[in-house]
């Protein structure tokens, strides 16, 4: 079992920068591919970033491309999502979530059997 703890969000206005934290616990963290979601109300949880165990890939959906990104500190058993040039848009919900390394990544929710009570994010316009 794995547990995580997201923390971070908070309301910023368009153009700020936000930097989101997520606690891993329970599993040795370097053997989880580790992804970040979103949820705004109304609609379904989508895919923002994912990175393999060690790092080395990282993806991300194109809206995000340039303005987040995602590191991880195995050491601390922490993933980060950087948020700069935040637009009202990226107002949600953000889930950290985790699975056991493959080799691929992925960036279907369904695929991820951990996740964290999320972090609510607002922009401002």
């Amino acid at each position: 079992q794995v547990q995580l703890v997201e923390s971070g969000g908070g309301l910023v206005q368009a153009g700020g920068s936000l930097r989101l934290s997520c606690a891993a616990s329970g599993r040795t963290f370097s053997s989880l591919d580790m992804g970040w979601f979103r949820q705004a109300p109304g609609k379904e949880r989508e895919f923002v970033a994912a990175t393999r165990w060690s790092g080395s890939n990282t993806y991300y959906t194109d809206s995000v491309k340039g303005r987040f990104t995602m590191s991880r500190d195995n050491a601390k058993n922490t993933v980060y999502l950087q948020m700069n040039s935040l637009k009202p848009e990226d107002t949600a919900v953000y889930y950290c979530a985790a699975r056991p390394n493959r080799l691929v990544i992925t960036t279907r929710a369904r695929d991820y059997p951990y996740w964290g009570q999320g972090t609510q994010v607002t922009v401002s316009s």
